[in-house]
């Protein structure tokens, strides 16, 4: 009776959770509004499925608990019953696939005004590159990695030139325009998360990834390594600041620094 009363208390606790948690509807600062519905659809499939188990277990502990003058049954096979439950479990599975097969389509279609934002995880900071006047990142090469030229942009390409190059700071960006976020690691498997986004990927080394989202409000926001990536892994933390387009032209101008040492690479 305890171990069937703690089951109902474990899965009516697990919904009420669900339901009053403070994180449940915290802003978001993009428009990934899709992956939130994704994430809800699984929420209420998992819900259901948890929950059904949980109290199936809480009637079976009750209904065949051990009592005076009842004997267990032996059925080694019951075919119709395995039918059912591979059945229900298929369309359960598939219900799971099909939102995310669709979301995933639209988080790798990148629109064509989007601009271009390189971001580089090393042990344990992040960099960013952002284009030039041209508009367009230069080449890179891991191998012209080095301490006048961090991000490896190679100096024989007219078109990183221009390249800015922000070290260990925050990145900026302007509110309301889509952006595509190349991620590059110099070293050992990163991943670069900004929890706000719902955007997120990992970072291999020799590998070009990307993700691509549109801000929608101004605001700082925390961005996080979220692979294990060694000894500094939870330290490794930036910013992303969404600000109105003046005050990120103004943020831009001011990074001249990172243009000049990418000449002087070159």
């Amino acid at each position: 009776m305890i171990v069937a009363a703690v089951l109902v208390l474990v899965a009516v606790g697990s919904v009420a959770f669900h339901f009053l948690s403070p994180w449940w509807w915290t802003p978001i600062a993009s428009n990934w509004g899709y992956i939130d519905d994704t994430l809800i659809v699984t929420f209420w499939i998992t819900g259901i499925v948890f929950t059904a188990i949980i109290l199936f277990m809480a009637w079976c502990v009750w209904t065949y608990r051990a009592r005076p003058g009842h004997r267990a049954s032996f059925e080694p096979e019951n075919r119709r019953l395995e039918l059912w439950l591979t059945g229900a479990t298929t369309l359960g599975v598939a219900a799971l696939l099909a939102p995310g097969l669709i979301v995933w389509n639209q988080f790798i279609t990148v629109p064509a005004e989007a601009t271009e934002v390189e971001v580089v995880g090393r042990q344990w900071l992040w960099n960013y590159r952002l284009p030039g006047p041209d508009g367009v990142l230069g080449r890179v090469d891991v191998r012209l990695v080095g301490p006048e030229n961090p991000l490896g942009v190679d100096p024989n390409d007219p078109a990183g030139a221009d390249d800015i190059v922000v070290e260990n700071d925050d990145l900026h960006l302007p509110i309301g325009k889509p952006v595509r976020v190349r991620l590059r690691a110099i070293d050992v498997l990163h991943n670069f998360y900004v929890p706000e986004f719902r955007a997120k990927m990992d970072m291999v080394p020799g590998m070009v990834t990307y993700f691509w989202f549109t801000p929608t409000r101004t605001g700082q926001f925390t961005a996080v390594c979220a692979e294990l990536c060694g000894l500094g892994h939870a330290v490794m933390r930036g910013g992303v600041v969404i600000v109105e387009e003046e005050e990120y032209r103004a943020w831009l101008a001011a990074q001249a620094g990172g243009t000049r040492r990418v000449a002087a690479a070159r």
